[in-house]
């Protein structure tokens, strides 16, 4: 057992480690000032204009703010939604160029010249777009949230099929994809519905493809 000048010994080590540890004001102000001089340089602006559902809109915005932003915080376009920011939930799923993207991956400044369509592109109230109709019809949603994001993505991977691009479930890479459950379930992944309409999602774009067939 150790005697007392043995733990003596042993709590004048740990205050001499302790006292090694500290860091220096000096270091401590240096990256301080550093970050606080970035964060005072104002951010890097750029003229872009966007053409959102047909119509051409010129804005300057950060050359960060995401695709998303632009629409909602910039152009008021609500629609689209913001779910997870991070590309893995679908709810800010819009059309450019005929292909659907997740519009919280992409930055705004990217997509000058492309004709971008959100869920205010689709259809009106007064005339709705079919999708949106066969997603009333069937009940495919309950909050609605993800809606907008899920309408656009069904509109798009109907496309996807009409023009034979094939999905990881499709069975004969050789031969045009149809739209059975299981094509649809696997072009849908990415867009996730937290309330578990699935079933009526799948019938809904069902529905509109039997109707474009």
């Amino acid at each position: 057992m150790p005697g007392p000048g043995n733990i003596e010994f042993s709590r004048r080590n740990l205050l001499i480690v302790g006292a090694a540890s500290f860091v220096t004001p000096g270091a401590i102000a240096a990256p301080t000032a550093a970050l606080a001089q970035t964060a005072a340089a104002p951010p890097a602006l750029s003229k872009v204009a966007l053409n959102i559902n047909g119509k051409v809109s010129e804005l300057e915005l950060d050359t960060r703010t995401t695709l998303l932003d632009a629409l909602r915080e910039h152009l008021h376009l609500t629609g689209t939604k913001k779910g997870c920011d991070h590309g893995q939930c679908g709810a800010c799923t819009v059309i450019v160029d005929g292909r659907r993207i997740n519009s919280c991956l992409t930055l705004a400044v990217m997509h000058a010249g492309d004709k971008v369509t959100t869920i205010e592109g689709l259809g009106t109230p007064q005339n709705l777009h079919p999708m949106q109709s066969a997603f009333v019809k069937h009940d495919g949603y309950q909050c609605g949230y993800c809606t907008p994001g899920q309408i656009c993505s069904a509109v798009a991977a109907l496309d996807e099929i009409k023009a034979g691009i094939p999905s990881h479930v499709s069975a004969d890479l050789s031969a045009s994809p149809q739209a059975t459950a299981a094509e649809l379930r696997e072009r849908m992944s990415g867009n996730i519905c937290r309330c578990g309409a699935y079933s009526n999602i799948v019938d809904a774009i069902t529905e509109v493809a039997g109707r474009q067939a």
